[in-house]
Order: structure tokens, then C-alpha cells, then sequence
């Protein structure tokens, strides 16, 4: 049995299809409101901020991913999500379950450096804190040898579906309304984006390896790691179209955390855009090296047909 744990989010949903499509159908999903995702998939409703219901998600589990997402409020990560860990790290504990991981970037420093799997942690904001905290409570147990951990670590998300990130929600969300696009603070600083699909295909992969586990892994991007200028002049010889854009000062942000309270638990991830940000791969990349990564164009092409096909399923 492997089960995902927060398993309905983008990343949970597309972890389930590629376990069915290459290792498993032995798939149980669990989040609060479970659905199935492969038609096999057993379905398992719990809140895992309660032990003894983290403790019965993972019972039976070989392997037990932990994709589960919280909604962008430091005041809730900071009461929920070590609560949600610790007690999953108890539940793989009792029940001798390997836990792949799957983490971001936030603990790491905001200041330009390339990102690698030992780079030092000096987070910036309270989220940043808690994701700290969070790596290292798994970093902990498995130096203990209380548990068989790895750590997958993905940098800012793009893709179809209900992917959610600030590229998504700025770029292609308006592409979708017709609005101008919105950068922000800089548009020629470099990024490096992953497409969600990649990150589940390799966290899948990742998880399936036993040689993998006891360390950290940066997830694989696609190395051209374009500005945002370059990124949106790609989309648009995709949508056929120029796609207007400005670049939103940091002032403006700071003005609208006044009024919107999105916007002001947004602020503190803002230095990452003053700086470019290339997440090395490296490792990842010489472990797994028939992984197929996907092309930014390729990317961009299929949120497209997305978007053209939900349009026509609305006319």
C-alpha cells in the first residue's frame, strides 16, 4: 500500500495517477474529503492534525507521501502544519512506513545564491519559518534513525489543472480573463519554475527508489531558466497573441496588504523576486538521467488547449 496523504491538491492528484500508471494500484487517498483519483484508489477521510487519525491513515502503508497544503495564512501554518508533521512522523514511526516528503523552498535564504540540497537554511518570513522547521523535524528523524524519510523539494510551481502559485494565478489566470499580466517586482530576473506534472512524476519516482531515501532532492526544472520577459514572449508565440504585462513595484504590494489580506500574506515571499532564483537539479538529474523534464513551451502549450477546451465546453 501507498498512501498520499493531502492527496486531493494538484501535486497529491497527479502523484496518484503516475503511481497507477508505473508502480502501483495499491493507492490510498486520504485528506479530509477524499476522492478517488484511479478507479482503484481506497479512500481514507481524516484530519491528520488529530494523532489518532494520522496514526490509522498510515496503518498498512509502505510508503506514506506527505503533499498536504494549507491555505496561504502564516497564522495557520504556524498552528497546524508542525502539528500535522509531528504526528505523522509518529504514525510512519509506529507503523514502520517509509515518508517521501515533499517540500518547497521558502526555508531557504532570498538573496540570489544558487540553490542547492545543502544549501544553508536562513528563511525570510513566517512561512519560511515554518517550512524550516518542518525540514528539519524529518531531516531529525531520520538522523535518529527513528524513521526512513527522503526529502523532495520543489521550487515555485506552473501547470494545468488547479495547480495554484503566483505564476499561475498572475499570468495564466489572466491570459484565461483577458487582463494584463502582472510580474512581480522584476521581469528580468531569471526563474526557475517546475510544471507540476514533473514534480509528481519524479516525487513518485523518488519514492519507488530505495537508494534514494536518507537525503534530500532538488526536483527537476527545465535549465533554460528564462526571465519572466522571456518566459512571457514564449507564451505569447504560443497564445498567438503579445501578451501585455507591467511589473508591480514592491510600494504597490505593500499598499494593497492594507486592504486585502491575500496580498499581505504575500509580501513576505517577495524577495525571491528581487534576485534570480536557479535551483540546481544536478543531483537529481545524474541519479535519473533517462528523466524526461518538461519543455516550458510544452508546459505553456497544454494550459493553453486547457483553456481553449474549457472555453468550448462553456459555449
Amino acid at each position: 500500500m501507498q498512501t498520499i496523504l493531502g492527496a486531493n491538491g494538484q501535486i497529491g492528484e497527479e502523484i496518484a495517477r503516475e503511481l497507477k500508471r508505473n508502480f502501483t494500484s495499491n493507492i490510498r487517498i486520504v485528506s479530509r474529503k477524499p476522492h478517488k483519483i484511479n478507479d482503484t484508489d481506497q479512500v481514507f477521510p481524516a484530519d491528520l492534525s488529530i494523532r489518532e487519525e494520522a496514526i490509522e491513515a498510515v496503518k498498512g502503508s509502505e510508503i506514506a507521501y506527505f503533499t498536504l497544503g494549507l491555505p496561504a495564512s502564516s497564522d495557520l501554518w504556524e498552528q497546524q502544519f508542525p502539528l500535522i508533521l509531528r504526528n505523522v512522523i509518529d504514525a510512519c514511526r509506529i507503523h514502520g512506513a517509509k515518508l517521501v516528503f515533499f517540500d518547497n523552498t521558502y526555508m531557504y535564504p532570498q538573496d540570489g545564491r544558487v540553490l542547492r540540497e545543502d544549501t544553508v537554511f536562513d528563511p525570510v518570513g513566517r512561512k519560511g519559518a515554518v517550512r524550516k522547521e518542518m525540514a528539519e523535524m524529518v531531516l531529525k528523524a531520520m538522523r535518529a534513525g527513528e524513521l526512513e524519510a527522503v526529502i523532495c523539494r520543489a521550487p515555485e510551481f506552473y501547470g494545468p489543472g488547479k495547480t495554484q502559485s503566483i505564476t499561475n494565478t498572475l499570468f495564466f489566470n489572466n491570459i484565461e480573463t483577458e487582463k494584463r499580466l502582472k510580474v512581480p517586482l522584476s521581469a528580468a530576473k531569471k526563474r526557475s519554475l517546475i510544471w507540476t506534472p514533473d514534480a509528481s512524476r519524479a516525487t513518485a519516482l523518488i519514492g519507488n527508489t530505495p537508494d534514494a531515501f536518507g537525503q534530500t532532492w532538488h526536483l527537476p526544472v527545465d535549465e533554460s531558466r528564462p526571465t519572466y520577459k522571456e518566459f512571457i514572449a514564449l507564451a505569447s508565440e504560443v497564445y498567438g497573441k503579445e501578451l501585455r504585462y507591467f511589473a508591480v513595484p514592491e510600494f504597490v504590494f505593500s499598499i494593497g496588504a492594507l486592504f486585502n489580506t491575500s496580498v499581505k500574506e504575500l509580501l513576505e515571499l517577495l524577495p525571491r523576486y528581487k534576485h534570480d532564483n536557479i535551483f540546481d537539479d544536478s543531483k537529481f538529474r545524474k541519479r535519473f538521467p533517462d528523466f524526461t523534464v518538461t519543455p516550458y513551451r510544452q508546459g505553456i502549450e497544454q494550459i493553453w488547449n486547457e483553456q481553449l477546451s474549457s472555453r468550448t465546453e462553456k459555449q
